[in-house]
């Protein structure tokens, strides 16, 4: 999901997204990472936006992970050959705190190949940078400070201060989202005005994904419990063939209903059945 909410500010605030990891707001469009046959390595969560002359490959990253720095070696080479005159700038952002050394890894090497590219930390990040554009304000929270329950309200205040009504709600969407990663829902929704964000295609498609899932999960839940009813269903009729074979045998009632569990009533009518 958060990669999901980072990809969304990117694409739609990529000029914001440029004044920051650039520093100027550099035109930018979206380069379809479908383009650079990028799909067997996780292309969902890659950003790829581009000018005339230069490529921004932005990964954001919740969690550590050990194979970052050889993706972003395989991403240039990839980029390089579809695009071999255009500049690349390549940008790994963290999430979420970490102590992790590989939060710090911004080189590949593997004999003498070298590659580097750039680390952003957002919790070493200085908040007020995110308060210069709009599209940056749901990072602000994640960012250098130790009360970020004030900066979400600070954040709060600038959303109201949004003319148009759809940008606001879907960025107070994305904001409630990524707060999330260092504040609990309820301290949210205390200071985020949930009205808006209902309007938001980002709470859309969450609520979208969430019928989905519900449906899935039903659908899975219905499979299971007829499996189980058939389960059931078929160790009742072999335990009434065992009787009917105990019955003929010569077994008492009681005998054959403590050997198959059926009832003393079910036996009987079984037994009813056999003599008409």
């Amino acid at each position: 999901m958060f990669d999901n909410i980072c990809k969304f500010i990117a694409e739609n605030f990529s000029d914001a997204l440029a004044t920051w990891l650039l520093g100027s707001p550099l035109p930018l469009t979206v380069l379809d990472p479908t383009e650079l046959q990028l799909d067997p390595i996780r292309a969902d969560s890659l950003i790829f936006l581009q000018s005339e002359e230069l490529i921004l490959h932005t990964k954001f990253q919740t969690d550590p992970d050990s194979k970052i720095p050889f993706r972003m070696l395989d991403y240039r080479i990839r980029v390089y050959r579809r695009h071999p005159q255009k500049q690349m700038r390549q940008v790994v952002i963290y999430l979420r705190r970490s102590d992790s050394p590989l939060v710090r890894e911004n080189t590949f090497r593997l004999g003498e190949t070298f590659h580097s590219f750039q680390v952003i930390r957002l919790w070493e990040e200085n908040t007020p940078q995110f308060f210069h554009h709009p599209g940056l304000l749901p990072f602000a929270v994640l960012s250098n400070t130790d009360d970020p329950e004030q900066v979400l309200s600070l954040v709060s205040r600038s959303l109201e201060t949004i003319p148009e009504k759809q940008v606001q709600s879907n960025l107070a969407a994305a904001t409630s989202i990524l707060a999330g990663l260092v504040l609990n829902r309820e301290t949210i929704k205390k200071i985020l005005r949930s009205d808006i964000m209902r309007e938001s295609v980002i709470y859309q498609d969450i609520l979208e994904e969430g019928e989905e899932k519900g449906l899935q999960k039903g659908r899975q839940e219905g499979r299971q419990e007829g499996l189980q009813e058939g389960r059931q269903e078929g160790k009742e009729e072999k335990a009434r063939q065992i009787a009917l074979k105990m019955l003929s045998a010569g077994f008492s009632i009681s005998e054959i209903a403590r050997f198959t569990d059926l009832s003393p009533d079910v036996i009987e009518e079984l037994q009813r059945q056999q003599h008409n």
